[in-house]
């Protein structure tokens, strides 16, 4: 994700895979990044620190950790191209604890040989967790790409499968 000069607020949210950094636009959820994954995001001067914004986004991550939610509905302010937003709108219908593969995300937006693309969209997902992107994985069955890093993707992958 890239910071934005729409950010208004923060918080940091320790969880079993880390330090989640939340950030808020003043319409929704517009962020969740892994801060001890692979590519922490920097906190802008701009930015407030403050947890109010955050109150259901925390209670209902609280609850996904602790095994006692399967589906978010948190409000979100997503900011991409037309094909990023199909594609993380078509992430947030894998059911928890399933996986899938690119292939299949890209014939669910009506772009069948846009797997690669997929790839893409999915890498550039700014609500990690919220929007599954962790459930998709390689053609062959294997863990690819993430950007929190595999090891969290695959403790998400496991956290998820041990409540089926």
């Amino acid at each position: 994700m890239k910071p934005s000069l729409m950010i208004r607020s923060y918080w940091i949210l320790p969880s079993p895979v880390g330090g989640l950094l939340l950030l808020h636009d003043g319409r929704g959820l517009c962020g969740l990044q892994f801060q001890d994954g692979a590519h922490p995001l920097a906190i802008e001067r701009n930015w407030k620190k403050q947890r109010n914004p955050f109150t259901l986004v925390i209670q209902q991550l609280e609850k996904y950790f602790a095994g006692r939610l399967q589906m978010f509905t948190i409000p979100l302010s997503l900011q991409g191209t037309a094909f990023q937003l199909s594609v993380w709108q078509a992430l947030q219908t894998i059911p928890c604890g399933e996986t899938t593969s690119y292939g299949a995300i890209a014939k669910k937006v009506g772009k069948p040989k846009a797997s690669r693309a997929v790839g893409a969209a999915n890498g550039q997902n700014p609500v990690s967790i919220i929007t599954p992107c962790h459930r998709v994985i390689g053609s062959t069955g294997k863990l690819v790409g993430y950007g929190g890093g595999l090891p969290i993707k695959t403790a998400l992958l496991k956290l998820e499968q041990s409540r089926l």
